[in-house]
């Protein structure tokens, strides 16, 4: 596997729980930010979200993710190959749900909840969940809502305003 760092299963499993209980999971548009091994994607799609795309830049995990959403029969899947950054500049699209889980080393992850809200990624009420370490906090930024802690992950939830 190339150098990825999949979300664990307490961690993913706790997140879903949370969704479930939120969110009509077959009727999200989903945006899949740094998409890695496709393991968030594929568990969305599984659970019947009808719309998924999946933004990753490196080309053996695109081939990676394409290959076993083929595989899994699922045919709702959108994969760009594409900068995240780039991509959230230039996309006129709007979602219900986003989720990111960036490299843990990436810099400038404080400016993806940022972006989402300014570039208008999500529809009203739609969720932006943005995967992190203890080191990044996110309480003071606008639209935050509340956290779920798993030890060394945390998500951080975001809710767009309105319904």
């Amino acid at each position: 596997m190339p150098h990825t760092r999949p979300t664990t299963d307490i961690a993913k499993e706790g997140l879903f729980n949370i969704l479930q209980n939120n969110l009509d999971i077959d009727t999200l548009k989903v945006l899949d930010l740094f998409g890695g091994t496709g393991c968030i994607s594929y568990e969305l799609a599984s659970r019947g979200a009808p719309e998924i795309t999946i933004v990753e830049k490196d080309e053996k995990m695109v081939a990676f993710i394409k290959k076993t959403a083929a595989e899994l029969e699922f045919e709702n899947f959108n994969v760009v190959r594409s900068d995240v950054f780039r991509f959230m500049e230039t996309t006129s699209q709007q979602y219900d749900f986003i989720f990111a889980g960036p490299p843990y080393a990436l810099t400038t992850i404080d400016e993806l909840p940022k972006k989402v809200f300014e570039k208008k990624l999500l529809k009203p009420g739609g969720w932006f969940v943005l995967e992190h370490t203890p080191r990044n906090e996110y309480k003071k930024f606008d639209h935050y809502k509340t956290e779920r802690n798993y030890g060394t992950t945390i998500f951080s939830i975001f809710i767009m305003d309105g319904q």
